[in-house]
């Protein structure tokens, strides 16, 4: 295969999947894992993509958001495995909080069949998939956004302030060292840091994807919310557990 044609192949998967690791490129395309790491090296140098340990990932604008529909196809597995383990931490009782986020929405089969169970959303996607199951849920008020089926604005902001909750469950674009939990839309990062300081404890669910990423707003502090992933590269890992508690599922 031309060098062409690998850069091609990696950048496509990319666009579909967000990120890639070269032990995935080099079975995919039968090549060496050497050829591949000088690939990635090329194609980062190039601005395409950005490199993380084991293989790269998407490199997008920082204000940029995708559809829900986009967002729950990409590391369905990855989001599926998080949300299990979040279920699990639901006791008895809880009032609970979802964000509008994918992984959160896959949470909502492992939510315990509890009477007492309340949950209380700013995402319609979220609030349907909730009754249908029978779950006590409360939606808020307010702007809906096309892209996320969110709901946000200065309403929704007014109702989060006068709740209480055992729990936060958030989804994010980005966690960085420094720049801490973010996100895109600067009025979403209103509704999670509400949502967080309204909680008595909050989670932020990511797969290896949002790790070393940036968004353009910052929603919170790494100290300010535990994070719950699948994997996170193991250099970074010692890095953020100085901040927050992270827990691999």
């Amino acid at each position: 295969m031309l060098t062409t044609e690998r850069h091609q192949f990696i950048l496509n998967y990319l666009e579909t999947h967000g990120t890639i690791t070269i032990h995935e490129i080099s079975a995919a395309l039968a090549t060496s894992e050497s050829t591949i790491r000088r690939d990635l090296q090329f194609l980062e140098d190039q601005k395409l993509l950005l490199r993380v340990h084991g293989g790269a990932q998407r490199k997008t604008q920082l204000n940029h958001e995708a559809s829900m529909a986009e967002k729950r196809q990409q590391h369905l597995i990855e989001k599926q495995k998080i949300a299990k383990y979040a279920g699990t931490l639901i006791k008895e009782g809880d009032t609970i909080f979802l964000d509008a986020g994918s992984t959160t929405l896959e949470m909502i089969p492992y939510l315990p069949t509890d009477p007492t169970l309340k949950v209380v959303t700013n995402s319609v996607t979220h609030a349907l998939q909730l009754l249908e199951r029978g779950i006590e849920t409360m939606i808020l008020g307010g702007t809906l956004k096309r892209t996320t089926n969110a709901i946000v604005g200065p309403t929704a902001v007014e109702q989060l302030q006068q709740l209480y909750f055992d729990k936060a469950f958030l989804g994010m674009n980005g966690i960085d060292e420094q720049a801490g939990y973010t996100t895109p839309d600067t009025e979403e990062a209103i509704i999670k840091k509400t949502a967080a300081r309204q909680s008595q404890e909050a989670f932020v669910l990511a797969d290896r994807s949002k790790f070393k990423q940036r968004s353009f707003v910052q929603v919170l502090p790494l100290k300010q919310a535990m994070i719950l992933t699948d994997n996170c590269p193991k250099d970074y890992l010692k890095t953020l557990k100085k901040q927050t508690k992270v827990t691999e599922v």
